[in-house]
């Protein structure tokens, strides 16, 4: 019974996470009008329910293990290194909080983006998960990526008025902690819309697509595992649904993700061409195409690809990063870099040194800088976000060099547990292994952790294909 409550509550988790922003924003607006943040009640449902699975899973494992002890059965409590390397990155938390003196909020901030998926995996991969609910769990992705997919390309079409009368802030491609959600980001150089459909921005959802992209790879062009279409119907919808949640993955102009997706093919590629000297000759000339494809597609439109600025940054805010870690080895404290840090910082933007502000100064309380001189507002100074643009060197910048390592050393662990394991469930687990290498490719080029949907759903997934067995002890 309790199992068949988590499993049901997790699928409703799943399932809604991706809705999580436009929701947030329409109660907003419905209950508190226009311009306001998000309100607290509404943001935190997630965590709640999280925190509900989680609690009937802790009275699950301790039922396993008063079972595992009457049966003579290893004890569900009991620790690998992957558990150890979680345990570790809490316990160094903890103690570089206590030597730097942050604030405490800053920690809680830190902590909730960088550690609470972190222990929904420790303690949900010491339950049981039925046989139906990973079929479930695969199907209602897909579901829920066709809805977002068809969304995310049809607000390209509508009018502004449609946003703002939702709750969305009338500028785009700015966040203020105390405001609304912008509906848009825009690619500085051309003004072109990047759709991030129901999400909060466009890396986040793109970042969530490579999940059930993992899925529709694993299902059409793996050849591990047992997730056959025996059906040509079956086969050509999901088609149909790859070329939504890959239209959806090429609007969001997340090149991030594009490189995660790539690397996610080129796996199932390089799997199920294997002993095939005719796939392998076809699978070369259609590198060759994609390639020439790619090399026009920059020289054509290089404002869309290149996006000069931005690529900037993907070089100096690494570099800044790794700076700090010289400077502060043993991590400066959670909450002191990446998402966390936009909670209680200003919002901030950095233009060139020959960009005209001038379009800033409806918007005072926005920080406007030109090159490194900071032209607004100018009766104070402004303590912006620090973003490495880089997960890993994030969690160095928080943690040390230490920290760094024990995160670097958990996610390759867990993608080759996810590789090398042997299953009876073939399908949730290539998917599993396929979305969490999308995300940790991801993970080099921007903060790709950060958001709920994509953090929560692909450590849940991980931790249903590595749950613990029960073994018999001596």
């Amino acid at each position: 019974m309790l199992q068949y409550l988590r499993e049901r509550l997790t699928l409703v988790l799943i399932g809604l996470l991706p809705f999580h922003a436009l929701l947030v924003t329409v109660f907003t607006r419905v209950l508190s009008g226009p311009g306001h943040a998000p309100l607290g009640t509404l943001v935190l449902w997630k965590e709640s329910l999280l925190g509900l699975i989680l609690l009937i899973a802790v009275v699950e494992i301790f039922n396993r293990s008063r079972q595992a002890k009457i049966e003579n059965q290893q004890s569900p409590f009991a620790l690998d290194s992957i558990d150890g390397l979680i345990l570790a990155l809490m316990a160094l938390s903890i103690v570089v909080f206590a030597n730097t003196g942050k604030r405490l909020d800053l920690f809680l901030f830190g902590f909730k983006y960088d550690f609470v998926p972190l222990e929904a995996f420790l303690l949900l991969r010491r339950v049981s998960w039925s046989d139906a609910w990973k079929k479930q769990v695969m199907q209602l992705l897909l579901m829920v990526a066709v809805l977002i997919g068809f969304y995310g390309i049809a607000t390209l079409f509508f009018p502004n008025s449609f946003f703002t009368s939702l709750g969305y802030a009338p500028a785009h491609s700015l966040y203020f902690s105390d405001g609304s959600l912008a509906a848009f980001q825009k690619i500085g150089e051309s003004g072109m819309n990047r759709i991030q459909s129901t999400m909060s921005g466009p890396n986040q959802l793109a970042m969530w697509l490579l999940i059930p992209l993992s899925v529709l790879l694993t299902a059409l062009f793996s050849s591990r595992g047992d997730y056959r279409l025996q059906t040509t119907d079956n086969r050509r919808w999901m088609w149909l649904w790859l070329c939504v949640v890959l239209g959806a993955l090429f609007l969001s102009y997340s090149r991030a993700a594009w490189i995660g997706a790539a690397v996610m093919g080129g796996v199932v590629a390089w799997t199920s061409l294997q002993g095939n000297p005719l796939r392998n000759r076809y699978a070369m000339m259609a590198a060759g195409v994609l390639s020439i494809g790619i090399a026009l597609a920059v020289m054509l439109f290089p404002t869309v690809l290149l996006r000069l600025g931005s690529t900037r940054a993907h070089f100096d805010r690494p570099i800044e990063a790794v700076h700090r870690m010289i400077a502060h080895p043993f991590g400066m404290g959670l909450g002191m870099a990446g998402p966390a840090s936009s909670k209680v910082s200003d919002a901030c933007v950095f233009l060139r040194p020959q960009d005209d502000p001038a379009w800033a100064r409806t918007l005072p309380r926005l920080c406007v800088y030109l090159g490194e001189k900071q032209v607004q507002p100018t009766d104070r100074t402004c303590e912006c976000p620090f973003y490495p643009e880089n997960w890993y060197l994030q969690m160095g910048v928080e943690l040390g060099w230490l920290g760094l390592a024990l995160f670097v050393g958990l996610i390759g662990m867990i993608l080759v547990r996810l590789r090398r394991l042997q299953s009876t469930d073939g399908r949730l687990q290539m998917a599993s292994f396929l979305c969490f290498l999308g995300i940790a490719v991801g993970a080099l080029f921007l903060h790709a952790w950060e958001d709920a949907a994509v953090a929560y759903t692909a450590w849940i997934l991980a931790g249903s294909v590595l749950a613990k067995r029960q073994q018999t002890t001596d």
